[in-house]
């Protein structure tokens, strides 16, 4: 094996270490602080799941130079691994749709809340009393834990997913059957 052949594999682990520790980090703490509502950090978390979406391309790319170099794209675990990887950024992709949509939510929720329950613009018809304000609050914030709850049992689901598809890549990639 060459030296740039070398290179070519540790780009490939580094890649694997570093963009994928963190990505999974990232989807498995989302959940937690969508029941908690912490807008600010789910978006941290979102922006950080996009970008090591995006890094672990990286990944797959060093791969397939990998397999090019050693002529091993006739073996089934390569093919396998290469699939599961597409499959897994895909899921990664409605990932973070589902980290936007439950931020949406709950950012309205929020808002809504400091506007006593009435989006902006909207004005209280002059019959309208306290305790409509207060329902109109409570609906919008039950409505909004309602999308928020489904989010995040889809990021839930589609992280331990594409967690468990990275770990069968991982084994393919050490056993090579």
């Amino acid at each position: 094996m060459s030296f740039a052949d070398r290179l070519v594999l540790w780009l490939h682990i580094a890649f694997a270490i570093f963009t994928i520790g963190p990505l999974a980090l990232a989807i498995s703490s989302t959940p937690r602080y969508i029941r908690r509502r912490e807008v600010p950090v789910l978006r941290y978390l979102s922006r950080i799941t996009l970008i090591f979406t995006a890094a672990s391309l990286l990944v797959l790319v060093f791969g397939i130079v990998l397999g090019q170099i050693d002529h091993a794209f006739s073996r089934p675990w390569l093919s396998v691994s290469l699939t599961l990887f597409v499959v897994a950024i895909v899921l990664l992709a409605l990932i973070v749709r589902d980290q936007r949509r439950a931020i949406r939510a709950l950012a309205n929720a929020l808002a809504g809340a400091g506007t006593g329950g009435l989006a902006s613009g909207d004005l209280p018809s002059p019959g309208a009393e306290a305790g409509d304000a207060t329902a109109d609050q409570a609906a919008a914030a039950a409505h909004a834990a309602h999308v928020a709850s489904i989010e995040r049992g889809r990021i839930a689901a589609f992280g331990g997913v594409v967690n468990l598809l990275w770990l069968v890549i991982l084994v393919l990639m050490v056993w090579r059957p």
